[in-house]
């Protein structure tokens, strides 16, 4: 089982920043990919970057060069430094951990965090 917590969300205007934190605990050593996804009001939920448990990251193109997605190895945390927010931004993000359970992919999500981005 794999626990994960989300906090740093808020209000902010455009062009501001945030920083969202993920605190993994559980079976941490079984996680490959941990990512934040975003879900706006009445859309479905999509993929924001991952980080793979080699350092590898990705973005989608729609926030690549504004946000940075890391990791705390000592602390079990993943961040998403978000910068030159847009209205756009705003949703609800969630933390992912992927791990391969006996062949078979398991999704853990966080409980979400609201960002709203102000014009």
């Amino acid at each position: 089982q794999v626990g994960l917590v989300e906090s740093g969300g808020g209000l902010v205007q455009t062009g501001g920043s945030l920083r969202l934190s993920c605190a993994a605990s559980g079976n941490i050593r079984s996680i490959n990919v941990m990512g934040w996804y975003r879900q706006a009001p009445g859309k479905q939920r999509d993929l924001v970057a991952t980080i793979t448990s080699g350092g590898t990251t990705h973005y989608v193109d729609s926030v690549n060069g504004r946000f940075t997605i890391s990791r705390d190895n000592a602390k079990n945390t993943v961040y998403l430094q978000m910068n030159d927010l847009n209205p756009e931004d705003t949703a609800v993000y969630y933390c992912n951990a992927y791990r391969s359970v006996f062949g078979v992919g398991v999704d853990s999500w966080g409980q979400g965090t609201q960002v709203t981005v102000s014009s």
